[in-house]
């Protein structure tokens, strides 16, 4: 590691240790806001940059970005990475929430059991339940769109559409971090891995205490997380209009207890316990957020049964006195519209 990437990691863990310790949910908030503007925090923590080389592990091991290569497939490759680490600023008229890619697919899409892309690529096409039919790359990631960065809500009012240069330049960049990579086989880091279920199952009653301290210190104490000094998502939502919506598959149990077990908090991933895991995901995902998009002129319980039947989802049910699955209101305007003018405008 170089000494620049070991400063970083140092000042990166320092600012995290300054945070913990300061307590009080506006001085977190503040405190993370600070540290990242002062790049106190490693790019990578936030998905904003790629991580800095670490030691070999036992995973497969991506190209580093210095071995992209100077041609036109590398420029697609590069443009491919930039719309994955900030897809609301390289692919806005598509993004309905503020999200990227990275948001979920840490380091780059590298990043095993964080479902690295190097591991994704070698699969497809393959067979989904979700839609029961055989999806391409292309169709997985128009999926991404529709539920995990809410399409519906953005300018376009939808994904890409089939044969966008977008898909093109995020498969090449997907292509290239499966170099040498074997074709059609299941490899070790792929997905969000597992967590066995407990006996206590799990609770969201318990969750908000291990929110409250291990997550809220990023992603706030009211989950609407935390943006940089331009307004770029820094840190996602977990709820809320301006998260990923409940067809997405992270709004199942389950799978959000998968991903925070093995990797999250970012500075400790695996430091929760099996059931922290799933108590914390269940917090989470009891929470409202916009509408599965696939709902159209469905009743809730109509779409639960068609999409979520037999899923570990809060979708259609009653917590707390309130049914889930309502979606959070629309906004006012496509999500990265322009505001409109206040006040009379001149006449033509």
């Amino acid at each position: 590691m170089s000494s620049e990437h070991h400063e970083d990691a140092v000042q990166g863990r320092s600012a995290k240790r300054l945070i913990f310790a300061a307590g009080g949910g506006l001085a977190l908030v503040a405190l993370g806001a600070l540290a990242l503007e002062s790049r106190w925090v490693p790019g990578w923590i936030s998905g904003r940059a790629p991580a800095p080389e670490m030691a070999q592990s036992d995973y497969f091991q991506p190209p580093s970005d210095a071995e992209i290569p100077d041609s036109p497939f590398g420029e697609a490759v590069k443009r491919g990475r930039d719309i994955f680490m900030n897809t609301s600023t390289n692919a806005g008229e598509y993004v309905g929430n503020g999200l990227a890619c990275a948001n979920c697919h840490l380091d780059g899409g590298r990043q095993p059991m964080s479902a690295p892309m190097w591991a994704a690529w070698t699969r497809y096409p393959m067979y989904r339940a979700k839609n029961d039919q055989i999806n391409t790359m292309e169709d997985r990631v128009m999926g991404c769109f529709t539920f995990s960065m809410n399409a519906q809500h953005s300018v376009a009012g939808g994904p890409p559409p089939h044969g966008s240069d977008i898909y093109r330049d995020l498969e090449s960049y997907f292509y290239w971090l499966a170099t040498g990579a074997p074709t059609n086989v299941p490899m070790d880091g792929n997905g969000f891995g597992k967590v066995a279920k407990t006996d206590l199952g799990y609770s969201p009653e318990r969750g908000a205490e291990v929110f409250a301290a291990n997550c809220a210190v990023c992603h706030s104490a009211d989950g609407q997380g935390q943006t940089d000094a331009n307004g770029r998502i820094v840190f996602p939502p977990l709820w809320g209009p301006n998260s990923y919506n409940w067809g997405a598959g992270m709004a199942r149990v389950d799978t959000a207890a998968a991903f925070i077990k093995n990797n999250m908090p970012l500075s400790q991933p695996g430091k929760l316990s099996d059931q922290e895991a799933w108590d914390v995901a269940a917090y989470i995902d009891s929470h409202e957020r916009p509408k599965d998009a696939r709902q159209g002129d469905m009743t809730i319980e109509e779409t639960r049964q068609r999409f979520h039947d037999g899923d570990e989802i809060y979708y259609g049910q009653v917590l707390n006195g309130v049914l889930l699955g309502t979606g959070t209101p629309d906004p006012e305007r496509p999500v990265g519209a322009p505001e409109l003018p206040i006040g009379p405008t001149p006449l033509e």
